[in-house]
């Protein structure tokens, strides 16, 4: 569980502007991987890179989803933070 300290800083910026471009990069290699694979003939690679690039576009929705959601959901600063868990994580058995 993630817990608020109350000390972020007020400047923190999420790194979703990063995961989107990285997730581009990857969209685009897997794409090109995929043809690539095709035209070649190697039929498992092509498949593959076709679904690597189903998952990339998968996480490439899911950040600009979270990307057009904007600040709303992130705790302002009449938020107070939460106190910290004094006691520890429990026991395992």
């Amino acid at each position: 569980m993630i817990m608020r300290s109350g000390n972020e800083p007020v400047t923190a910026r999420s790194p979703l502007r990063l995961r989107f471009w990285l997730s581009v990069w990857g969209l685009v290699w897997a794409v090109g991987g995929t043809v690539a694979f095709a035209v070649i003939g190697v039929r498992s690679w092509a498949v593959i890179c076709g679904v690597l690039a189903l998952v990339v576009l998968a996480d490439l929705v899911m950040v600009v989803h979270r990307m057009r959601q904007g600040p709303r959901y992130q705790p302002g600063r009449d938020v107070p933070p939460y106190t910290p868990d004094r006691h520890g994580p429990p026991p395992r058995s």
